[in-house]
């Protein structure tokens, strides 16, 4: 099968696409025929070298975590998915920019949604949701979204609302109109952003969840009143020293299957800045690079 891969840590030009032997699917797994996959900001870190300490890579690596596809192969003890079903999800930090990948953590891709809405969603899903559990129940309370437009963010702010909770997102105006389809009450980002939260919420808010790391969350924490109450899914440095809980992406399909439900019904479609061929992957990395996508990035086999 070709897949993409990366014979070394480097610039995103270390990236070519190559024959592999084919994965198969094991107990409790899923192999897809790969018509999507996502590229995450932990792609292009991990390719580098510049997450090598926490995520080093077994040379040559095929980037990518999560994907979306047609099932070929189902692993012994897997109930509730036959073959020719269209779904998506994840697998491990490595293997989905290829022709076929191995997920351990799967839903339906929705009637609603394309193949590349699906390769976008699962991440997203996974750690807004994984977050948002560690905030508690959020129904009849107010929760404060720092990067609301961002992939993670619009994911978090769609099950949110879905959940009961009011939500407010930050983000840049040119996004606001797109916050509002998904519920939440838009407002930017920066300086005087406790002022602005007050506007929205006179009572305060209950809970918040970052996932820019943009070097707000000290202000976060004062909006919030306490750090208990906030969580962030992006800040690895600042967290720490504020005591603010740092919450990490698992795979979950329980968490899929409630995103891919909401989907269905219209409450979220992931947001995809730009689309490439897994032959310019290198490209798609280097777009990555670049930060501040509003949107997720997606190659299409």
């Amino acid at each position: 099968m070709r897949a993409a891969r990366f014979h070394d840590y480097g610039p995103a030009e270390v990236l070519t696409v190559d024959e592999v032997p084919e994965p198969h699917a094991g107990p409790g797994e899923v192999r897809i025929k790969v018509a999507a996959a996502s590229v995450n900001p932990v792609d292009w870190k991990i390719r580098s070298g510049v997450a090598r300490a926490f995520y080093p890579a077994d040379l040559p690596a095929i980037p990518g975590r999560d994907a979306a596809g047609v099932v070929d192969e189902i692993g012994e003890g897997v109930t509730g998915v036959t073959v020719g079903d269209r779904v998506f999800g994840l697998g491990g930090l490595f293997g989905a920019s290829a022709e076929h990948a191995v997920l351990d953590a799967w839903a339906p891709v929705p009637d609603t949604w394309t193949m590349e809405h699906g390769a976008a969603a699962g991440l997203a899903i996974v750690t807004a949701g994984g977050a948002l559990n560690a905030l508690g129940d959020l129904s009849g309370r107010t929760l404060l979204v720092e990067g609301a437009a961002g992939g993670v963010g619009s994911a978090a702010v769609a099950i949110a609302v879905a959940r009961g909770a009011t939500v407010i997102g930050t983000a840049s105006t040119g996004k606001h109109d797109y916050l509002r389809t998904l519920g939440a009450q838009p407002t930017t980002y920066g300086d005087d952003l406790a002022a602005r939260v007050k506007e929205l919420a006179p009572a305060g808010v209950d809970a918040v969840l970052d996932t820019a790391a943009s070097g707000s969350l000290p202000d976060l924490v004062a909006i919030a009143g306490d750090a208990a109450r906030v969580v962030t899914v992006a800040d690895h440095t600042l967290a720490p020293t504020l005591g603010v809980r740092l919450v990490n992406a698992e795979n979950n399909s329980v968490l899929l299957a409630e995103g891919a439900e909401l989907g269905s019904r219209g409450g979220y479609t992931p947001h995809i800045a730009e689309t490439f061929p897994v032959d310019r992957i290198a490209d798609a990395h280097r777009y990555a690079e670049r930060g501040r996508t509003q949107g997720k990035i997606v190659v299409t086999l």
